[in-house]
């Protein structure tokens, strides 16, 4: 555990947030004086756990917890940072996740086959789609590595959460509550912050010791055009399948060279992905009973004296939210799209691999169960956060983009990705045969044709 800097052995006096006087007791003439303010709201258990034996409501509370007791027990969490997340802490806490298991730096071979591996990927891929290559570089990264590589984007993709998170607990307070407590508000939001940032860590560093490449979960994770694939897991994944490993990172630097072409000329498709997030952020509700009920339930084996049981705590997932209507409206368009990513790139491999690799069904089939599935890492990571990052419909918009491309080409395919009010909906997931089946493809004209066509067009009365 990590504890903050202090001057001295003090610990800071009791302080009454209203009249700044010695002992936490309000000199307001109240008939109840030192009565907890959160007592009734979500926040009311953790402050009898910080508070002692004798907690903040009960028979013989004598005023707000010691201030001291309660940096001691929190101090882990409360190191400076700036924004909902403390990312150092959890930086640090991925680190240690990761370093429970070994992680070499991949050999100069290692890096070699990868770069190999991506250039005769991205040759295939030019007969299977109308995108140009989108790779600029590559690399082959260790897991710390990976969470090293990912962070920045895992940052806008989770703060949103986090914010809304800290925003909404708060929320639940009333009003006299969060007027006569806002230094204790303060403190609160700062262990807050540490604790998602403990979940957080925790489930990058799971992550980090399943994912196979820089796009393994279907988000651009990395810079534009970085073809980063982690040679450890792909050592330990080609150990559970009947084909060479050789195969398995061909395959893998297929899939991860189609996820570069697509992000990087379908430029509204980054920010969509990371819109729906935030759309999924903006929709936490609070329900302060039930926040209460539950907060309660996890306190109960709480000792504020055993850092251990803070620890479980933490790795619990106390904050994981119940989903509000707005919230699953957003993680439903969420995991559409990140199945019709999955879904092109199972279709554009599948084309580039049928007459090249034998071993390449046998690949597609495991990693359709593998991304359909889920790992006991992603699980983990969406306990914690709230978001599922598995497309569970990957077969399904496989399907549809294979049908689409045997009606009407590789260009109509290609094509729906130029507008998001192109993709294919949930309900056409439901019927992937038949997406687009009344459209038909532009007949070819000659030129003669063209000017006839043209000419009819300019001609007719009302310009249509």
């Amino acid at each position: 555990m990590v504890g903050v800097r202090r001057t001295g052995d003090r610990h800071p006096r009791t302080v009454d947030p209203m009249n700044d006087k010695p002992g936490g007791t309000p000199d307001d003439g109240s008939e109840n004086p030192g009565q907890n303010p959160f007592k009734g709201t979500p926040f009311e258990q953790i402050f009898n756990a910080f508070g002692g034996a004798g907690g903040l409501g009960g028979a013989g509370a004598a005023g707000l917890p010691d201030l001291g007791q309660l940096f001691n027990q929190i101090q882990f969490l409360m190191q400076p940072h700036e924004g909902p997340v403390n990312w150092d802490f959890a930086l640090d806490i991925a680190r240690k996740t990761v370093a429970q298991a070994p992680d070499p730096t991949p050999s100069q071979r290692q890096r070699d086959a990868v770069a190999d591996s991506v250039r005769l990927a991205d040759h295939w891929l030019d007969d299977t789609t109308t995108f140009p290559s989108g790779v600029t570089s590559t690399a082959a990264w260790s897991r710390a590595e990976w969470v090293v590589g990912t962070t920045d984007v895992w940052k806008v993709l989770v703060e949103p959460i986090a914010e809304s998170s800290v925003q909404a607990l708060g929320g639940a307070l009333p009003e006299e509550a969060r007027a006569m407590t806002g230094p204790l508000l303060g403190i609160l939001g700062q262990a807050v912050g540490g604790m998602l940032a403990s979940q957080v860590g925790s489930g990058l560093g799971a992550l980090a010791s399943e994912v196979l490449s820089v796009s393994d979960i279907g988000l651009p994770l990395a810079a534009p055009g970085k073809a980063a694939l982690v040679p450890a897991n792909i050592h330990e994944f080609a150990e559970g399948l009947d084909v060479t490993e050789d195969d398995v990172l061909l395959y893998l630097a297929l899939r991860e060279a189609a996820h570069q072409r697509l992000f990087a000329h379908v430029p509204w498709l980054r920010e969509h992905l990371i819109g729906a997030v935030a759309d999924y952020a903006r929709g936490i509700e609070i329900n302060a009973e039930g926040m209460q009920s539950r907060i309660e339930e996890q306190m109960r084996g709480v000792d504020p004296h055993d850092p251990a049981s803070m620890q479980a705590l933490l790795e619990g997932g106390m904050f994981d939210l119940p989903r509000s209507p707005a919230q699953e409206a957003a993680l439903q368009r969420l995991e559409v799209t990140l199945a019709l990513v999955e879904g092109w790139v199972d279709e554009v491999v599948g084309q580039a691999t049928a007459e090249r690799m034998p071993a390449a069904a046998k690949l597609q089939e495991a990693f359709r169960r593998r991304r359909a599935a889920g790992g006991p890492a992603e699980e983990t990571f969406a306990s914690l956060v709230g978001l599922e990052l598995r497309p569970r419909r990957l077969r399904d918009a496989s399907t549809l983009w294979g049908s689409l491309r045997t009606r009407q080409g590789v260009e109509a395919r290609d094509g729906v990705w130029m507008h998001p009010d192109l993709l294919p909906t949930a309900a056409d997931l439901d019927d992937p045969l038949g997406f687009r089946e009344d459209a038909t493809a532009l007949p070819e004209l000659s030129d003669e044709d063209f000017d006839a066509e043209l000419k009819k067009l300019l001609d007719s009365p009302d310009g249509e």
